[in-house]
């Protein structure tokens, strides 16, 4: 029972934090991102099986999972890797960066 209270309190939170994050600027995200595109394509559709695809993605899902790798709090599969990529981000680099994915379709 307090495995669902707490699953209920973390989404609950997760829900109220994701419209505290601020937009960023795709534009500015754009050029950031374009080491991405070697991994996960220039138009954010993977080239290569195993990699996700970033266009279209939640914004707020990819702030938090950049986050993550750059704090090295998300670990496994190719976690070394993108703790590497995401570890000189800044936050504001994450939130373009997020920005740009999230605005291509």
């Amino acid at each position: 029972m307090k495995k669902i209270a707490y699953s209920l309190i973390g989404l609950t939170a997760l829900f109220g934090a994701s419209t505290a994050f601020a937009a960023g600027d795709a534009a500015a995200g754009k050029v950031k991102a374009a080491i991405c595109a070697a991994c996960h394509g220039a138009n954010g559709i993977a080239m290569m099986p195993g990699y996700p695809n970033l266009a279209g993605q939640n914004e707020a899902y990819l702030v938090s999972a950049l986050k993550s790798y750059r704090d090295k709090k998300r670990n496994g599969g190719m976690a070394a890797i993108m703790q590497m990529q995401a570890a000189s981000l800044s936050d504001t680099d994450i939130d373009n960066i997020a920005a740009h994915f999230s605005n291509l379709k």
